[in-house]
């Protein structure tokens, strides 16, 4: 996991990332969504927010990076999206 890139969506509005919240009613349940290729961040994005997708960019980080990224914005853990289209996420904690 450490050697892979990943993608993630970036509001370019205020700069925060796309994320899930598996249960909404708790905030710490944050997972940072990640996909494996940068065309299915665009597809998922495509597929369930095209209305918003111009607000959004595609950024890549290494799995080397993400333990830091996690830290800083206090995500629980990752989704990573297996399906963009369904979509079908596999959440991970304590990373």
């Amino acid at each position: 996991m450490l050697s892979e890139v990943y993608y993630l969506l970036r509001s370019r509005v205020d700069g925060k990332y796309l994320v899930a919240k598996p249960n909404p009613n708790q905030v710490e349940s944050t997972y940072l969504l990640m996909f494996r290729e940068d065309f299915d961040a665009l597809s998922y994005l495509n597929t369930h927010g095209a209305d918003v997708a111009d607000r959004f960019a595609v950024e890549s980080i290494t799995g080397n990076q993400l333990k830091s990224l996690l830290q800083r914005w206090g995500f629980k853990g990752v989704g990573i999206v297996k399906d963009p289209l369904t979509p079908k996420v596999e959440f991970l904690s304590g990373i």
